[in-house]
């Protein structure tokens, strides 16, 4: 028999009781350290700086740190900061199922409840594991019409993950954080429009902040329909869901666990993760036939339908611009010989071999691309020299997928790297140990402590 009971509580249930596996729990711990990682170097950049900015003015005194600084705001702010930055070199991971970017909206929301609250590194691990769960019960069903149409998954799904992870933190029965994830439901929003802007991390951030806010309104039995999620008029049916049937996914919930079979996509480049096989594979190709950047004469790309809609420019003027341009990327892997922060970064956008490079770049929509693997994983490359030599590549998925995992040299040396930005060595590596140490019971608020402390003091 069907069960009737409406989607928000169903979800609640399993958000407020659920006894996550330690394989679940072990990689939380992972993207959570990496996303701090990304959030650190992000916090550097201007749209985060804004948003600092604003939060410190607007939002007053908090017990909630902004990484990075040692700015203290209430747990909203700090969501909307920590998850702005995480999302600010489109650096963090990546969910297939979602098509969202899971963890800047999770974590920033998670860490900022987690220091109110005193919840320990064990209790945030769970509360991400949750919050990821849900967003792949709603991600399964509304792929990929819902991203298709606009909608910007990490910002969407993202807000009621949020929400839902807020909410266990902060301990919430079954009731209130149905009402919490109702009352996300009406919050979300985000737009691939404004791809290649800093409205983009924003997005990241304001899903944090409304999955907390949703929270702490719930807390206080701010009241919402119980329909919000699958109701006639609800967010299935408003965001252009591809299926409105929940039921297996429900179903599903606590008996199997999508970032164990699934897992989570960490990045190795700065990107939009549609770059990146792209990316792998001409660097591959550079590598093993010693070619130089001039000797390119074309470079042809194929890719599923779904790319050209994410992957925006084709001669871009900015870095975030560059983010989402096959065309610069393909050019700076082939001219540069790596794709990394610094890579999008003005000076590297001027270098006339880059600039050269990227009018050879063609991008073609292939529909046989992406029929037997998600959206976004898949090119076909061909680079052809002007002595008339012609390599072809096929890439499917890239470094940093679960099928082909990152080595924990390179996972720990991109943590390492994106807190450079910010803080020493020592401290870094101090930061590194205790996320390391999250899923034991241990005060996540220590994080902050081993940051922020460390950090150079205002004047």
């Amino acid at each position: 028999m069907q069960n009737s009971k409406p989607a928000a509580t169903r979800l609640a249930a399993f958000v407020s009781s659920a006894v996550v596996p330690d394989t679940a729990r072990a990689t939380a711990r992972d993207a959570v350290l990496d996303t701090v990682g990304v959030m650190l170097a992000g916090s550097t950049e201007p749209a985060s700086q804004i948003v600092r900015r604003v939060a410190r003015t607007d939002g007053g005194a908090g017990a909630s740190v902004i990484f990075g600084t040692n700015d203290t705001v209430g747990p909203t702010y700090a969501a909307l900061a920590n998850g702005t930055a995480a999302h600010a070199l489109d650096f963090d991971d990546m969910c297939w199922v979602t098509l969202a970017h899971p963890s800047a909206p999770l974590v920033a929301a998670g860490l900022a409840v987690a220091e109110v609250a005193d919840a320990s590194g064990r209790t945030l691990l769970d509360a991400y594991v949750v919050g990821f769960e849900v967003e792949a019960v709603l991600g399964a069903v509304m792929n990929p019409t819902h991203y298709e149409h606009g909608w910007h998954c990490t910002s969407t799904i993202g807000t009621i993950g949020a929400a839902a992870t807020a909410a266990r933190i902060l301990g919430l029965d079954v009731e209130t954080t149905a009402r919490a994830l109702a009352i996300a439901a009406s919050e979300a929003s985000g737009l691939k429009e404004n791809f290649g802007t800093m409205v983009k991390p924003l997005q990241g951030g304001l899903a944090a902040r409304n999955g907390v806010l949703a929270a702490l309104l719930a807390k206080e039995s701010f009241t919402a329909s119980e329909r919000a999620i699958d109701g006639p008029q609800g967010f299935l049916v408003a965001m252009q869901s591809a299926g409105m049937n929940l039921s297996a996914g429900l179903d599903r919930l606590g008996h199997t666990w999508e970032i164990v079979d699934g897992g989570i996509t960490v990045k190795l480049y700065p990107s939009c993760a549609a770059t990146h096989p792209t990316i792998d594979a001409l660097l591959d190709l550079r590598r093993e036939q010693d070619f130089s950047p001039e000797a390119v004469e074309a470079i042809d790309v194929d890719v599923d339908p779904m790319t050209p809609t994410v992957l925006l420019y084709d001669r871009p003027t900015t870095g975030l611009e560059g983010k989402f341009s096959l065309h610069y990327c393909a050019a700076a892997a082939l001219a540069i010989g790596r794709v990394d922060i610094e890579a999008f970064e003005a000076k590297a956008m001027r270098e006339p071999a880059v600039k050269r490079l990227m009018s050879c770049v063609t991008m073609h929509a292939d529909d046989r691309l992406g029929r037997e693997a998600p959206p976004l994983t898949q090119a076909r490359i061909t680079v052809r020299l002007g002595d008339g030599r012609e390599f072809k590549q096929f890439a499917d998925g890239a470094r940093g997928y679960p099928a082909k995992p990152s080595t924990r040299a390179e996972f720990d040396g991109k943590f390492i790297g994106c807190a450079r930005r910010v803080v020493s060595a020592e401290t870094a590596a101090a930061a590194l140990a205790y996320l390391r140490q999250f899923d034991n019971p241990i005060p996540v608020r220590g994080l902050a402590q081993t940051l922020t402390t460390r950090l150079p003091q205002p004047a």
